[in-house]
């Protein structure tokens, strides 16, 4: 089989037309998606949602709950903390009579992170608004514009006349932005295809490589005393100041290590270190005895975790040694969320062909850049443990994770037209009555 199947101009055409015809209601779908919030342990209505799309679409849904005990001897496993037991993963499958194509795994997550103060927005978070041609809200950007994407790219073949000639399996997550447990729940539950497809914000390029990420939760403990003798206590809160620093100054230890990485060299800083969520003490006038801070911290691809979990926990007993306190009583270190390896993608460059021959068909004779990405998605589950080549590409978003997180429209439109041609060039197509 060639690298890209063919189509031809006019059903080139036709299907761009399809997506220009369709994008009012694409726009306004994506709105209705915002608006469901879909925070961590939350994403149920936002499932609800996305599965009553698919079944209106005539694919055939598998909606089920997430049981961790299924998952929790697969490679790529994080720990949860907090109640997972609403949790779903929903998988519309379209399987094709005549199979002439690739299959194609289309893979999107629902979840999104906080929003932080309500009154630092600019707009409501779960209320969309358009202005000058961007959408405003919470997920809009990472990654609920390109789910949508995906779908309606769908939507255009068959408005078209055409459904793809071989099964893709569109899929929609949740725990990505914590664990990626959701996308593995998928390839436990059984679901391959000869590519994946994530439509994260990548601002049309090929994001091919991408660091990895550990978890963990630093627990500090102090002696409490009232604050008029504070100098007998040991205040939790002010020492695990200290140990961040340490682990501050061991992110700077691993970013030296990129070396002449032919990925990694020429990108300043790939690994971060971040102090995301601090909780502590119990009173003003109370030397406080305990300080609990989520922590991230990036590994590179090719890092041992193990290695660097101990290394974490290298670190933290040699900043506990330097407190008078903490050397009796040193932190403890818990792994939670992400306990995820970095990834170069090795064996796509049959994925990389067509979706550039797509990426040209929209954009012209623009080059489509490539991407290595200091962030972490679902796309290392794929080619890591399942010899599966995946790819993100996606619309332009910016403040993701931010206040005001937006996403462009002109470029979601853009972005369905080269998913749609590439579903075209990579499944092939096969003639239907259109809708």
């Amino acid at each position: 089989m060639t690298a890209h199947l063919p189509v031809d101009d006019a059903d080139r055409a036709a299907i761009v037309a399809a997506v220009a015809d369709n994008f009012e209601s694409q726009t306004a779908f994506l709105a209705d998606f915002v608006r469901i919030p879909s925070q961590r342990f939350e994403e149920g209505p936002a499932q609800d949602f996305i599965a009553a799309a698919l079944r209106a679409r005539g694919y055939e849904v598998d909606d089920w709950k997430i049981e961790l005990d299924d998952l929790k001897d697969l490679k790529g496993f994080g720990p949860i903390e907090g109640d997972f037991s609403r949790a779903r993963s929903v998988v519309g499958a379209h399987r094709p009579d005549q199979v002439k194509g690739r299959s194609l795994i289309l893979q999107g997550h629902l979840d999104v992170v906080p929003t932080g103060p309500l009154e630092m927005w600019e707009t409501p978070p779960y209320e969309p608004a358009i202005k000058d041609g961007w959408m405003n809200g919470r997920g809009a950007g990472d990654m609920k514009a390109g789910t949508v994407c995906a779908l309606f790219a769908l939507d255009a073949l068959r408005k078209a006349g055409f459904e793809p000639a071989a099964p893709v399996f569109f899929q929609s997550v949740i725990e990505e932005e914590s664990t990626g447990l959701g996308a593995l729940s998928t390839l436990q539950r059984g679901y391959r295809a000869d590519a994946a497809l994530l439509p994260e914000p990548t601002g049309h390029r090929f994001s091919n490589a991408q660091v990895g990420v550990l978890w963990f939760k630093l627990k500090v403990r102090g002696k409490p005393v009232h604050v008029s003798v504070a100098g007998e206590g040991s205040n939790a809160i002010m020492a695990s100041f200290e140990v961040l620093k340490k682990l501050s100054a061991l992110q700077e230890e691993w970013n030296a290590r990129k070396g002449d990485d032919p990925v990694w060299k020429d990108v300043p800083h790939p690994l971060n270190f971040n102090a995301g969520k601090i909780q502590g003490g119990d009173w003003a006038s109370s030397v406080p005895a305990w300080c609990d801070v989520d922590c991230r911290i990036g590994v590179l691809p090719g890092f041992d975790l193990d290695k660097c979990k101990q290394e974490i926990l290298d670190c933290v007993s040699a900043a506990a040694r330097e407190n008078p306190f903490l050397a009796n009583n040193p932190p403890e270190v818990v792994w939670n969320g992400f306990q995820a390896e970095g990834w170069v993608l090795e064996n796509g460059d049959e994925l990389h062909e067509v979706l550039s021959s797509a990426y040209s068909d929209v954009f012209g004779d623009e080059m489509m850049e490539l991407r290595s990405s200091t962030a972490l998605t679902d796309t290392r589950f794929y080619e890591l443990y399942y010899d599966i080549p995946a790819v993100c590409f996606g619309p332009k978003a910016l403040n993701v994770h931010g206040f005001d997180e937006k996403v462009e429209l002109a470029s979601i439109q853009r972005v369905t037209e080269t998913i749609a041609l590439f579903i075209a060039r990579w499944c092939g197509l096969n003639k239907i009555e259109a809708a």
